[in-house]
């Protein structure tokens, strides 16, 4: 069991100094290295006499300097605040306004022009590098100090950013280097995909530091060039993959993603969108001796909080995948809308409490009350989404409680909605979205479209390959669910952390 992360990279340093921590593209560097650079990052952080615990931006990508950076930042006592290099301007400004960090660490090229705070740019992080100064762990972050901060959307429009402490991060990652489902191999070859912005990144880099593994990084720039990202994947020594179901459903394009090509590729871990049947199915189909983990759970709790093996029998007999048994130090409850805890059986909103919780959203009191509380004299989080718990303990995701509609007096769930688009011979992808009238009511449903390859050249005009699609699920989808009209596009949005953008699409829906 882990006690302190950086304790443990200290010994690793020590043990294990020649062996690779991480390899962008063929540029490797050790666990030497980054105890090295970390500790002369850090002792340059505390010459500037920012002030004590005070959160740091740290802007970029999925370069080894990022992680350098977090791991210094760590030892002299600074919460990180990672920030994508591809967000939009009004998010950095957004995140700077909130956040106030005392510094910035610009690994890419920083957008803005920003006066008030310091900003250490690339060049200069190398030049404080190659200073191979030597540090004393004396204030490092410890207990319930702010590990990462971590900015999500906000429903009103501004980021909010989640608060984990160290021992936040410490109940998520010995529960994932000691829970059967995961299985995590000692010293991990990891796949380093999902930006360090998307707390979906915790999931690889966690665990893998915290066995003495190897992260192998996949630069987002690659995902828009199929051809060298396929190339990239296909050569990569990686024994474990960490993304959202719809990255996998982008490598699954490529016929070599497979374990032919990829033989030493054993373990799947999805977290950050739901992973449906279809996609475990066929991952399954080209991994038959994977295995396939499905994990749930929100930023405000750390990651995740539950996890599943999927097996054949799950595949076989589930129309939803579980989303698994919950960490044995996060008792998790199904509520009413009266906040009573409901039965096994009965559905209603997933909430959970314990030592993974985050103390809140950073300086955003209303938001914090409104979405953070105390169960069963335990910190508790209000996660917004519904589920069940079933008498063996297992978690059934029902849903988003803001994604449900009333439509004609029926409740749908666009997510189970889309999930049945999802299963017609013609669709390759799909999302359903409500248009709402001038008195906030749902007027009818849509169905955003990509089809497959060729399909659109079987049929004439749209209006057959609506009623083909119609047809095609009859005995799938009851009428009242079925979208009115179809909308069909060449692609979907993506949000920066590669899940479908419904929310954009509900704007773009209500505002014509």
């Amino acid at each position: 069991m882990l006690h302190d992360m950086i304790d443990n990279l200290e010994q690793l340093a020590q043990t294990q100094g020649n062996f690779p921590v991480y390899d962008i593209l063929g540029e490797v560097h050790t666990y030497g290295d980054l105890k090295a650079d970390s500790d002369s990052l850090a002792a340059y952080i505390d010459s500037m006499k920012v002030a004590a615990k005070s959160p740091v931006l740290v802007f970029g990508g999925q370069e080894y300097e990022m992680l350098a950076s977090f791991v210094a930042l760590t030892k002299s006592g600074h919460a990180y605040i990672p920030v994508d290099q591809h967000s939009a301007l009004e998010r950095i400004e957004d995140i700077i306004e909130i956040a106030e960090p005392s510094l910035i660490i610009s690994v890419g090229d920083f957008p803005l022009d920003v006066k008030s705070v310091p900003v250490i740019e690339l060049a200069q992080l190398r030049d404080v590098f190659a200073q191979k100064a030597s540090y004393e762990l004396t204030h490092s972050v410890k207990g319930n100090d702010n590990y990462y901060i971590i900015f999500t959307s906000g429903t009103t429009g501004k980021p909010k950013g989640v608060q984990i402490s160290h021992d936040n991060l410490l109940s998520f990652t010995n529960w994932m280097i000691s829970a059967e489902a995961f299985s995590v191999p000692d010293r991990p070859q990891m796949l380093a995909q999902p930006p360090y912005s998307f707390d979906l990144s915790v999931m690889y880099w966690a665990p893998t530091l915290a066995k003495g593994g190897t992260l192998f990084a996949l630069p987002k720039e690659l995902t828009t060039d199929f051809k060298r990202l396929f190339d990239t994947i296909n050569q990569m020594p990686i024994q474990v993959w960490v993304s959202t179901p719809s990255f996998v459903d982008m490598a699954m394009l490529s016929d070599d993603f497979n374990t032919e090509t990829l033989p030493h590729l054993t373990r799947f871990y999805f977290c950050g969108e739901e992973l449906t049947v279809k996609t475990a199915q066929k991952l399954h189909e080209r991994f038959p001796h994977a295995c396939i983990v499905n994990a749930y759970g929100p930023t405000e709790a750390t990651v995740a909080l539950s996890a599943l093996t999927v097996t054949d029998e799950i595949l076989a007999t589930c129309k939803r995948l579980p989303i698994g048994y919950t960490k044995p130090d996060s008792p998790t409850f199904i509520i009413d809308e009266d906040g009573n805890k409901q039965p096994n059986g009965q559905q209603g909103e997933i909430i959970v409490t314990g030592p993974a919780v985050s103390k809140g959203y950073l300086n955003n009191p209303e938001r914090t009350e409104a979405a953070f509380f105390e169960f069963d004299g335990l910190p508790a989080y209000h996660t917004g989404d519904v589920g069940m718990m079933t008498d063996e303990g297992l978690l059934i995701y029902g849903g988003r409680l803001d994604f449900q509609i009333k439509f004609n007096g029926y409740r749908i769930e666009l997510e189970e909605v889309s999930q049945n688009l999802n299963k017609s011979q013609y669709v390759k992808s799909a999302i359903a979205v409500p248009r709402y009238n001038k008195d906030h009511k749902v007027r009818n449903l849509l169905a955003y479209v990509v089809l497959k390859e060729d399909v659109s050249k079987q049929f004439d005009r749209e209006l057959d390959i609506t009623k083909a699609i119609k047809e095609d699920l009859k005995d799938i989808m009851m009428d009242y669910m079925m979208p009115s009209k179809f909308l069909y596009r060449d692609s979907l949005p993506l949000t920066p952390n590669g899940k479908i953008d419904i929310k954009s699409l509900m704007s773009e829906v209500n505002n014509r």
